[in-house]
């Protein structure tokens, strides 16, 4: 006899509907209204989970940021080696991104707007990401597989490329199938080669960076 799957409960319902309203219209736009409709509940169970819309949306964005940074810990603290060890962080965040598909959106808008609904909680959490990458990277400059290089540019182009690959999945989408060109749509696998190896490609120190350091 199969058993029924239990129905998500509210808090789950209220974090998907609230991820979509805010991808779609930013902070300013999104509606607890929209956000109650759309899980089927009233307001009142909004507000008996999270205070107020902010901590709403603190939550969803903290949830992104609080899984990428687990994962990259524990990437970090593997016996992997400081190539397969930057491999697997790239993986991570294309994988928790693919998880959450409003957050590529999102985090566009609150970039553009100063991050200006994100509390010192959030920040804290934010800037732990290139420090546990900056670690991977002393890692592999101690054992001569990488060159120094700033943790904070080499975790803009990791996050540059993959936030604005999933952001314009929508748009890419609309000119591919208006058949305007087929240049637009590119595999998910191919793409995670390329930023892997392009991430690598900067960390690999060359010959003549070896010869002038000896």
């Amino acid at each position: 006899m199969k058993t029924r799957a239990r129905p998500p409960d509210s808090r789950t319902r209220i974090l998907a509907a609230a991820a979509s309203e805010f991808a779609a219209r930013g902070f300013d736009g999104a509606s607890v209204d929209r956000i109650a409709r759309t899980a089927r509940l009233n307001k009142a169970m909004i507000y008996y989970h999270f205070k107020s819309k902010a901590a709403l949306y603190g939550e969803i964005v903290r949830g992104l940021i609080e899984a990428v940074l687990a994962r990259a810990r524990t990437i970090a603290a593997s016996d992997a080696t400081p190539r397969e060890q930057i491999a697997a962080f790239v993986r991570a965040i294309v994988e928790e991104a693919e998880a959450r598909p409003h957050f590529p959106p999102m985090w566009l808008r609150e970039i553009a707007e100063g991050g200006r609904h994100l509390d010192r909680a959030t920040f804290n959490l934010v800037r732990q990401v290139p420090e546990t990458l900056n670690a991977i990277i002393e890692r592999g400059c101690a054992t001569g597989e990488f060159r120094r290089v700033h943790p904070l540019l080499l975790h803009f182009s990791i996050i540059g490329p993959l936030v604005l690959y999933f952001a314009s999945q929508p748009v890419r989408s609309r000119i591919a199938n208006e058949g305007l060109s087929p240049l637009m749509v590119m595999p998910r696998d191919q793409f995670l080669a390329h930023v892997e190896h392009a991430t690598l490609a900067t960390l690999t120190t060359g010959p003549h960076e070896r010869g002038r350091r000896s």
